[in-house]
């Protein structure tokens, strides 16, 4: 993990090579201008601590809500699955799912892991895996985070969508910034069962025992402790009907799916639904019955609920064959306009508008003798490589692990690919990013360049 005064010699020199710019103010510096007191965002100022370790690069996608701009291919999928639960879901000719698209990034731990019942030794809550601004902020890892207080506010059937941040690998898959659309449907029991009064959500031990008195559990795999066999299944039979419904709406009622179980904190039972792609399964969403416990712990006693998420670049990625997840952020026009005043439903191809060519450099360094290759923490690295190179980092591929027989000492040896999505590159300027990364690296990990 990167140390606090490592750190901020790594924002100077990012800042010195004037590679990156911050969109939002980086961190303010004490007097001594030797350790990190405050990270300032929006115009909040949050204390930093050992758990900080967002970056200029991070905090400059804040804000930028690709989800909701006009011809972005992102936006077009999240209309279109705002549209299917509007038409699949309505109340005297109103749609009964509300929206919530422009919600904070910026939890709580409380909300991004407590509130979802996440263990605190869960590898989820690791700094290899979150921006955390602090060791009790951070940017959600998931729109799940927001699924508490909106129950608490009263709703009960709502979908969040929004960017959330996890630190990753990078390729052409993966980016740190991504967009979920996350949902909520519950029931009380004269809605469940309209027409069956005999029938009951709980099982007769939740009652006899007060709600908040009694230990749910989820020990048999077909449904929580607290729920009877026939609320669980018949959620069920309505969560899998609906996603079906959705995945239909987007590929076509002709796709093949299967469903596959899954674990998540927070549901249980869970599922994956994969359809069936390009020759090969991709897993598209995850879902299941909320946990009992939140439920409650958001003050409600006499519901049962399902939730979902997917991620918008995945499905958007599939539609409309778009090959690297960067594109997502491009401002180019000429792949802007692929998707400009389309037809919502429209089968749209993306057209590359023109191939450049990758340059592509090695970099391999000793490790200092506090790592080894098992300790040494990939995402720092990744991090400091897309803080320095930006967007025109196409990949990073680990090459080769080495140790030396006699000294012990351990390597590692990098490839990075470096593309611009909007024009060549030229070795030169290649070159001189990678010189950067290999000097900022010896400063923030103190490895030796090889």
């Amino acid at each position: 993990m990167l140390l606090k005064r490592q750190y901020i010699t790594m924002l100077k020199l990012f800042n010195t090579n004037r590679l990156i710019t911050p969109v939002l103010n980086k961190c303010n510096h004490s007097t001594a201008a030797k350790s990190v007191t405050a990270v300032k965002i929006n115009g909040t100022e949050f204390i930093s601590d050992e758990y900080t370790n967002v970056t200029p690069k991070i905090m400059s996608y804040l804000g930028k809500n690709l989800h909701l701009r006009k011809d972005n291919p992102l936006s077009m999928v999240r209309q279109r699955i705002v549209q299917y639960f509007y038409k699949s879901f309505t109340h005297r000719g109103n749609p009964t799912f509300s929206v919530y698209d422009n919600l904070s990034p910026i939890v709580t731990t409380k909300q991004n892991f407590d509130d979802l019942l996440i263990p605190a030794d869960h590898p989820s809550r690791a700094k290899a895996d979150c921006y955390y601004i602090n060791k009790d902020t951070l940017f959600r890892a998931h729109m799940t985070a927001h699924q508490s207080e909106l129950l608490r506010s009263g709703l009960n059937n709502f979908l969040m969508i929004g960017d959330v941040y996890r630190r990753d690998e990078i390729d052409s898959t993966h980016f740190p910034v991504f967009h979920q659309v996350d949902a909520v449907r519950s029931q009380r029991r004269d809605e469940l069962f309209p027409n069956h009064p005999d029938l009951d959500i709980f099982e007769p031990t939740f009652y006899k025992q007060k709600p908040h008195l009694f230990t749910n559990t989820i020990l048999d795999p077909t449904k929580q402790s607290c729920y009877t066999l026939e609320a669980t299944k018949l959620m069920e039979v309505q969560l899998k009907n609906h996603l079906i419904g959705l995945v239909q709406a987007l590929f076509g009622k002709d796709i093949k799916y299967r469903w596959v179980d899954a674990y998540f904190p927070f549901t249980h039972p869970s599922w994956e639904l994969e359809i069936y792609y390009e020759n090969d399964w991709l897993e598209v969403l995850g879902c299941g019955i909320v946990r009992n416990e939140i439920l409650l712990n958001s003050g409600l006693n006499d519901t049962i609920a399902y939730a979902f998420g997917l991620g918008l670049e995945r499905l958007a990625m599939a539609l409309y064959k778009i090959p690297d997840i960067r594109l997502m952020w491009s401002e180019d026009s000429g792949f802007l306009s692929q998707f400009h005043n389309k037809d919502l439903n429209a089968k749209i191809t993306y057209k590359p508008v023109s191939v450049f060519p990758q340059c592509v450099n090695d970099i391999s360094f000793w490790l200092p003798d506090n790592f080894t290759i098992d300790t040494f923490m990939s995402n720092d690295f990744y991090d400091l490589v897309r803080d320095i190179g930006g967007d025109i980092i196409e990949q990073v591929k680990l090459k080769d692990k080495f140790v030396h027989p006699k000294t012990k000492k351990h390597s590692l040896c990098f490839s990075i690919v470096y593309r611009h999505l909007e024009r060549t590159l030229t070795q030169a300027e290649v070159n001189q990013i990678h010189k950067a990364i290999e000097t900022a690296i010896v400063t923030a990990f103190n490895v030796t360049i090889r």
